[in-house]
């Protein structure tokens, strides 16, 4: 039964989702003629995973999409434990003087980053980059193309 209600879907999804965008797993099992043909063993739940755009952020039942954007970097030092300690003095003056932005300090070799925000343009990333510098504590102040976390309510 199961088998056959795979074939009547599989029968039936070009016609449905003729402009859906297919997953590996179907473009892999997909029959196009001169080409062999491939057969994927695993669970549902694992192909219906595949390509999803949510995350789980941890934090309650909040759920992010992750999509490229930009964000203002405040800091970029070295590898050493006061490269560590400034980045996060850092990230306490921007959440001191901006608490309604997103600041992310993390290690990323050979050197230690502070980022501020989640932007979608550029011209939102240049907004805040103008705020930022005209308080005078940053000194070094940029825009940078980074995969950026949108929560979805």
């Amino acid at each position: 039964m199961k088998f056959l209600l795979s074939v009547v879907a599989f029968l039936l999804f070009p016609i449905v989702g003729v402009n859906a965008q297919r997953n590996i797993v179907e473009s892999l099992q997909a029959n196009n003629a001169g080409e062999g043909t491939v057969t994927v063993h695993q669970d549902a739940q694992i192909t219906k995973m595949i390509g999803e755009r949510y995350v789980h952020s941890g934090t309650g039942q909040e759920k992010i999409l992750k999509m490229r954007g930009f964000r203002v970097q405040v800091y970029a030092g070295n590898n050493s434990r006061q490269a560590r300690s400034e980045a996060h003095n850092v990230q306490l003056k921007v959440q001191e003087k901006f608490p309604d932005m997103p600041v992310y300090t993390y290690f990323q070799p050979p050197r230690w980053l502070c980022r501020v925000g989640d932007y979608k343009t550029i011209e939102e990333a240049h907004s805040a980059m103008r705020m930022l510098k005209a308080t005078g504590v940053f000194k070094e102040v940029s825009i940078v193309r980074e995969q950026i976390n949108i929560p979805i309510e």
